[in-house]
Protein backbone atom coordinates (compact mmCIF):
# COMPACT_ATOMS: atom_id res chain seq x y z
CA UNK A 1 0.00 0.00 0.00
CA UNK A 2 1.04 3.83 -1.11
CA UNK A 3 -1.56 5.50 1.27
CA UNK A 4 -1.29 9.38 0.72
CA UNK A 5 -1.36 11.41 3.92
CA UNK A 6 -3.59 13.81 1.78
CA UNK A 7 -6.14 11.50 1.33
CA UNK A 8 -6.37 10.02 4.98
CA UNK A 9 -6.54 13.66 6.40
CA UNK A 10 -9.54 14.20 3.54
CA UNK A 11 -11.48 11.11 4.16
CA UNK A 12 -11.11 11.85 7.86
CA UNK A 13 -12.88 15.51 7.00
CA UNK A 14 -15.49 14.13 4.77
CA UNK A 15 -16.72 11.33 7.24
CA UNK A 16 -16.84 13.90 10.15
CA UNK A 17 -19.43 15.80 7.80
CA UNK A 18 -17.59 18.00 5.80
CA UNK A 19 -18.45 17.91 1.69
CA UNK A 20 -16.42 17.29 -0.76
CA UNK A 21 -16.76 20.98 -1.97
CA UNK A 22 -15.64 22.47 1.12
CA UNK A 23 -12.13 19.82 1.70
CA UNK A 24 -11.03 21.45 -2.03
CA UNK A 25 -11.53 24.78 -0.77
CA UNK A 26 -9.67 24.10 2.47
CA UNK A 27 -6.74 22.63 1.28
CA UNK A 28 -7.00 24.69 -2.66
CA UNK A 29 -6.98 21.91 -4.44
CA UNK A 30 -9.65 20.71 -7.55
CA UNK A 31 -12.82 18.81 -5.81
CA UNK A 32 -11.94 16.29 -8.58
CA UNK A 33 -8.74 15.23 -7.25
CA UNK A 34 -10.20 15.03 -3.49
CA UNK A 35 -12.19 12.59 -5.22
CA UNK A 36 -9.92 10.57 -7.12
CA UNK A 37 -7.99 10.78 -3.65
CA UNK A 38 -10.67 9.12 -1.87
CA UNK A 39 -11.33 6.53 -4.77
CA UNK A 40 -7.83 5.25 -4.67
CA UNK A 41 -7.53 5.24 -1.00
CA UNK A 42 -10.50 2.66 -1.42
CA UNK A 43 -8.99 0.85 -3.72
CA UNK A 44 -5.84 0.47 -1.57
CA UNK A 45 -8.24 -0.69 1.18
CA UNK A 46 -9.97 -3.22 -0.92
CA UNK A 47 -13.69 -1.90 0.02
CA UNK A 48 -15.85 1.05 -0.26
CA UNK A 49 -15.52 3.33 2.91
CA UNK A 50 -18.19 6.36 1.87
CA UNK A 51 -21.58 6.12 0.39
CA UNK A 52 -23.51 9.06 -0.15
CA UNK A 53 -26.48 10.44 1.39
CA UNK A 54 -27.98 13.60 -0.04
CA UNK A 55 -24.95 16.00 -0.57
CA UNK A 56 -22.55 14.63 2.04
CA UNK A 57 -20.77 11.21 2.05
CA UNK A 58 -21.07 9.52 5.18
CA UNK A 59 -18.36 6.07 6.09
CA UNK A 60 -19.42 2.63 5.63
CA UNK A 61 -19.23 0.43 7.95
CA UNK A 62 -16.03 -0.43 7.34
CA UNK A 63 -15.34 3.32 6.85
CA UNK A 64 -16.52 3.80 10.92
CA UNK A 65 -14.05 1.05 11.55
CA UNK A 66 -11.02 2.13 10.14
CA UNK A 67 -11.67 5.74 10.78
CA UNK A 68 -10.44 5.17 14.48
CA UNK A 69 -7.20 4.15 13.02
CA UNK A 70 -6.91 6.83 11.19
CA UNK A 71 -7.65 9.26 13.77
CA UNK A 72 -4.69 8.02 15.93
CA UNK A 73 -2.62 7.65 12.89
CA UNK A 74 -2.94 11.22 11.91
CA UNK A 75 -2.73 12.61 15.88
CA UNK A 76 0.46 10.84 16.10
CA UNK A 77 1.75 12.12 12.70
CA UNK A 78 1.17 15.69 14.12
CA UNK A 79 2.47 15.11 17.27
CA UNK A 80 5.79 14.03 15.83
CA UNK A 81 5.89 16.89 13.48
CA UNK A 82 4.48 19.35 16.18
CA UNK A 83 7.61 17.69 18.25
CA UNK A 84 10.33 18.22 15.46
CA UNK A 85 8.91 22.26 15.30
CA UNK A 86 9.33 22.57 19.38
CA UNK A 87 12.89 20.81 19.34
CA UNK A 88 13.75 24.05 17.07
CA UNK A 89 12.25 26.90 19.14
CA UNK A 90 10.47 25.18 22.49
CA UNK A 91 8.88 28.89 22.96
CA UNK A 92 6.71 28.77 20.16
CA UNK A 93 4.91 26.19 21.08
CA UNK A 94 0.98 25.84 22.00
CA UNK A 95 0.00 23.96 24.92
CA UNK A 96 -3.68 22.59 25.35
CA UNK A 97 -5.41 22.82 28.81
CA UNK A 98 -8.69 21.81 30.30
CA UNK A 99 -9.96 23.16 33.27
CA UNK A 100 -13.49 22.53 35.68
CA UNK A 101 -15.43 26.29 35.47
CA UNK A 102 -14.75 26.71 39.11
CA UNK A 103 -10.98 26.71 38.24
CA UNK A 104 -10.97 28.75 35.56
CA UNK A 105 -11.73 32.01 37.67
CA UNK A 106 -8.67 32.13 39.43
CA UNK A 107 -6.33 29.07 39.21
CA UNK A 108 -5.81 28.64 35.84
CA UNK A 109 -5.74 32.18 34.09
CA UNK A 110 -2.88 33.28 37.00
CA UNK A 111 -0.62 30.10 36.55
CA UNK A 112 -0.74 30.91 32.44
CA UNK A 113 -0.23 34.45 33.04
CA UNK A 114 2.48 34.74 35.11
CA UNK A 115 3.44 31.73 32.73
CA UNK A 116 3.44 33.73 29.89
CA UNK A 117 5.66 36.51 31.84
CA UNK A 118 8.68 34.44 30.89
CA UNK A 119 7.18 32.43 27.57
CA UNK A 120 5.17 35.13 26.13
CA UNK A 121 5.45 33.34 22.76
CA UNK A 122 3.71 30.52 23.98
CA UNK A 123 0.29 29.92 23.14
CA UNK A 124 -2.63 28.20 25.28
CA UNK A 125 -5.43 26.12 23.55
CA UNK A 126 -8.31 26.11 26.84
CA UNK A 127 -11.31 23.69 26.70
CA UNK A 128 -13.39 23.14 29.77
CA UNK A 129 -14.19 20.02 31.64
CA UNK A 130 -16.42 18.83 34.65
CA UNK A 131 -15.67 17.09 38.01
CA UNK A 132 -18.40 14.38 36.86
CA UNK A 133 -17.01 11.21 38.00
CA UNK A 134 -15.08 9.26 35.22
CA UNK A 135 -14.99 11.41 32.62
CA UNK A 136 -11.29 13.17 31.12
CA UNK A 137 -9.93 14.26 28.17
CA UNK A 138 -6.07 13.18 29.13
CA UNK A 139 -6.65 9.19 27.71
CA UNK A 140 -8.32 10.33 24.42
CA UNK A 141 -4.85 12.65 23.85
CA UNK A 142 -6.95 15.40 23.33
CA UNK A 143 -5.35 17.30 25.74
CA UNK A 144 -1.92 17.80 27.37
CA UNK A 145 -2.93 18.92 31.24
CA UNK A 146 -6.00 18.90 32.96
CA UNK A 147 -6.83 21.05 36.28
CA UNK A 148 -9.18 18.98 38.01
CA UNK A 149 -10.51 18.83 41.61
CA UNK A 150 -10.88 14.55 40.81
CA UNK A 151 -8.36 12.03 41.45
CA UNK A 152 -8.04 9.91 37.82
CA UNK A 153 -8.96 6.11 38.31
CA UNK A 154 -7.63 5.88 34.63
CA UNK A 155 -4.27 4.34 35.53
CA UNK A 156 -2.69 5.87 32.48
CA UNK A 157 -3.34 9.26 33.72
CA UNK A 158 -0.89 10.88 36.31
CA UNK A 159 -1.89 13.66 39.05
CA UNK A 160 0.23 15.83 40.71
CA UNK A 161 -1.87 17.43 44.25
CA UNK A 162 -0.98 21.26 43.51
CA UNK A 163 -3.55 22.67 46.91
CA UNK A 164 -6.52 22.36 49.04
CA UNK A 165 -9.20 24.53 48.46
CA UNK A 166 -11.46 25.12 51.16
CA UNK A 167 -14.97 24.64 51.03
CA UNK A 168 -17.42 27.57 51.80
CA UNK A 169 -21.25 27.27 52.73
CA UNK A 170 -23.41 29.49 50.41
CA UNK A 171 -26.71 30.94 52.00
CA UNK A 172 -29.31 33.09 50.22
CA UNK A 173 -29.34 36.96 50.80
CA UNK A 174 -30.18 38.17 54.34
CA UNK A 175 -29.74 34.74 55.86
CA UNK A 176 -29.48 34.63 59.46
CA UNK A 177 -26.06 33.35 59.32
CA UNK A 178 -24.61 35.93 56.53
CA UNK A 179 -21.22 37.87 57.84
CA UNK A 180 -20.61 35.00 59.91
CA UNK A 181 -16.84 34.09 60.59
CA UNK A 182 -17.70 30.62 60.29
CA UNK A 183 -20.27 27.97 60.05
CA UNK A 184 -20.69 24.47 60.83
CA UNK A 185 -22.95 22.38 58.82
CA UNK A 186 -24.65 20.96 61.77
CA UNK A 187 -26.19 24.66 62.45
CA UNK A 188 -27.77 23.90 58.99
CA UNK A 189 -29.09 20.88 59.33
CA UNK A 190 -32.26 21.88 58.91
CA UNK A 191 -32.06 23.93 55.94
CA UNK A 192 -32.86 22.61 52.10
CA UNK A 193 -29.79 21.96 50.17
CA UNK A 194 -28.89 22.82 46.55
CA UNK A 195 -26.26 20.65 45.29
CA UNK A 196 -24.63 19.55 42.27
CA UNK A 197 -25.80 15.70 40.62
CA UNK A 198 -24.75 12.62 42.67
CA UNK A 199 -22.03 12.00 39.37
CA UNK A 200 -19.91 14.62 40.72
CA UNK A 201 -17.17 13.88 42.93
CA UNK A 202 -18.20 17.98 44.65
CA UNK A 203 -21.16 16.37 45.47
CA UNK A 204 -20.14 13.53 46.91
CA UNK A 205 -17.95 15.13 49.17
CA UNK A 206 -20.67 16.93 50.53
CA UNK A 207 -22.52 14.22 51.29
CA UNK A 208 -19.90 12.76 53.28
CA UNK A 209 -19.20 16.12 55.47
CA UNK A 210 -23.05 16.28 55.77
CA UNK A 211 -23.04 12.62 57.26
CA UNK A 212 -19.72 13.04 59.62
CA UNK A 213 -21.98 16.09 60.84
CA UNK A 214 -24.84 13.55 61.91
CA UNK A 215 -27.62 14.28 59.18
CA UNK A 216 -28.34 14.02 55.52
CA UNK A 217 -28.79 16.68 53.33
CA UNK A 218 -32.54 17.71 52.39
CA UNK A 219 -31.78 18.39 48.50
CA UNK A 220 -34.74 20.53 47.37
CA UNK A 221 -32.57 21.46 43.97
CA UNK A 222 -29.65 19.55 41.46
CA UNK A 223 -27.99 21.21 39.06
CA UNK A 224 -25.36 20.26 36.36
CA UNK A 225 -22.71 23.24 37.46
CA UNK A 226 -21.71 25.33 40.07
CA UNK A 227 -23.18 28.41 38.46
CA UNK A 228 -26.79 27.18 38.49
CA UNK A 229 -26.09 25.94 42.47
CA UNK A 230 -25.14 29.20 42.83
CA UNK A 231 -28.12 31.09 41.29
CA UNK A 232 -30.22 29.00 43.23
CA UNK A 233 -28.97 29.89 46.27
CA UNK A 234 -29.09 33.85 45.55
CA UNK A 235 -32.65 33.37 44.87
CA UNK A 236 -32.94 31.91 48.16
CA UNK A 237 -34.22 28.44 47.56
CA UNK A 238 -31.53 26.69 49.98
CA UNK A 239 -27.88 26.66 50.98
CA UNK A 240 -24.87 24.99 49.17
CA UNK A 241 -21.56 23.82 49.93
CA UNK A 242 -19.50 25.34 47.38
CA UNK A 243 -15.78 25.83 47.03
CA UNK A 244 -13.38 28.82 47.62
CA UNK A 245 -12.89 31.00 44.71
CA UNK A 246 -9.22 31.90 45.48
CA UNK A 247 -6.14 29.31 47.21
CA UNK A 248 -6.22 30.86 50.40
CA UNK A 249 -10.30 31.19 50.62
CA UNK A 250 -9.92 33.50 54.17
CA UNK A 251 -11.37 36.28 52.71
CA UNK A 252 -14.00 35.55 50.59
CA UNK A 253 -15.48 39.32 49.97
CA UNK A 254 -18.79 37.95 49.99
CA UNK A 255 -20.93 38.16 53.16
CA UNK A 256 -23.42 34.90 51.47
CA UNK A 257 -20.32 32.98 51.12
CA UNK A 258 -19.01 31.58 54.56
CA UNK A 259 -16.50 29.20 55.51
CA UNK A 260 -16.89 26.23 56.70
CA UNK A 261 -15.29 25.10 60.73
CA UNK A 262 -15.77 21.42 59.80
CA UNK A 263 -13.01 19.05 59.56
CA UNK A 264 -12.43 17.92 56.04
CA UNK A 265 -14.07 21.03 54.69
CA UNK A 266 -11.69 21.48 51.69
CA UNK A 267 -11.35 19.81 48.17
CA UNK A 268 -7.95 18.65 46.53
CA UNK A 269 -6.84 20.75 43.51
CA UNK A 270 -4.20 18.66 41.22
CA UNK A 271 -3.01 18.56 37.95
CA UNK A 272 -3.34 15.57 35.45
CA UNK A 273 -1.12 14.42 32.23
CA UNK A 274 -0.87 11.02 30.40
CA UNK A 275 1.30 8.30 31.27
CA UNK A 276 1.34 7.21 28.04
CA UNK A 277 1.59 9.94 25.65
CA UNK A 278 5.04 12.33 25.94
CA UNK A 279 4.58 15.86 26.66
CA UNK A 280 6.04 18.24 23.99
CA UNK A 281 7.80 20.53 25.03
CA UNK A 282 6.36 23.69 25.26
CA UNK A 283 3.70 21.46 27.69
CA UNK A 284 6.61 19.84 29.43
CA UNK A 285 7.45 23.72 30.26
CA UNK A 286 4.06 24.49 31.57
CA UNK A 287 4.18 21.31 33.55
CA UNK A 288 6.90 21.88 35.43
CA UNK A 289 6.31 25.84 35.76
CA UNK A 290 2.72 24.56 37.55
CA UNK A 291 4.54 21.93 40.06
CA UNK A 292 7.11 24.41 40.49
CA UNK A 293 4.29 26.86 42.12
Amino acid sequence: MDMETDALRWFQQVADGVTVTEVADIYRVSQPGVSRALARLETEVGTPLLHREGRLLRPTHAGRVIKRHVDALLHALDDGLAAVSELVDPETGTVTVAFQLSLGTWLVPGLIGRFRQSHPQVTFRLEHSDDALGSSLLAGGRIDLEFTSRRPRNPAVQWHHLLDQPLLLAVPPAHALTGHASVSLAEVAAEEFVMLRPSWELRTLSDELCAAAGFTPRVAFEGDDLPVVEGFVAAGLGVAIVPASDPGGASTGRGDLIPLSDPGAFREVGVAWSRERRLLPSAELFRQYVISR
